[in-house]
């Protein structure tokens, strides 16, 4: 899945404490926290914004549609998964163009068409037929921990400390 999130603070006392404790599953509480962590960045495709909050810059094809922004076929939002074990979890995606709307692409990238007869697209209201475009991809991340992540993990890591 590539990349990682570690968290410190009164979470990682926190987790110092459950480790003290012989009765919780730490593989079952890595579960718990992936899928919290999985649902908030689903949710995020429907909300189109980053884990910081700032809204994602729209598409074109989204402003011409009136449609969601990385929504077209929902395959990078279905794609989110997550993997946990008793040493920590990841959420994250294998898409291919993954990458490139988590970060954005400044140089413009070149799209071809598969088919002799070109991509077909709408732009301000025309049809327009071409062999191959050039484009920028501004970054729309979706991928990470935001506050309210934190305070959700936190709140269950107390609960699970407490109930321990």
């Amino acid at each position: 899945m590539g990349g990682s999130i570690s968290l410190g603070g009164d979470i990682r006392k926190l987790t110092g404490h459950m480790r003290k404790l012989k009765n919780i599953s730490f593989a079952g509480t890595n579960e718990v926290l992936a899928q919290i962590v999985r649902t908030s960045t689903r949710d995020r495709f429907r909300e189109q914004k980053a884990p910081d909050g700032k809204a994602w810059i729209p598409s074109i094809r989204a402003k011409e549609e009136g449609g969601v922004t990385l929504t077209q076929t929902a395959r990078l939002k279905n794609s989110i998964r997550a993997k946990s074990d008793d040493t920590g979890f990841a959420v994250g995606t294998n898409v291919i163009y993954a990458r490139r709307h988590q970060l954005g692409d400044k140089k413009a990238v070149l799209i071809k068409a598969k088919k002799k007869r070109g991509l077909r697209f709408k732009v301000g209201g025309r049809w327009i037929t071409k062999g191959s475009v050039k484009v920028k991809i501004p970054a729309r991340p979706f991928l990470g921990i935001s506050e309210d992540d934190l305070l959700e993990i936190k709140e269950t890591l107390e609960e699970m400390v407490s109930n321990g």
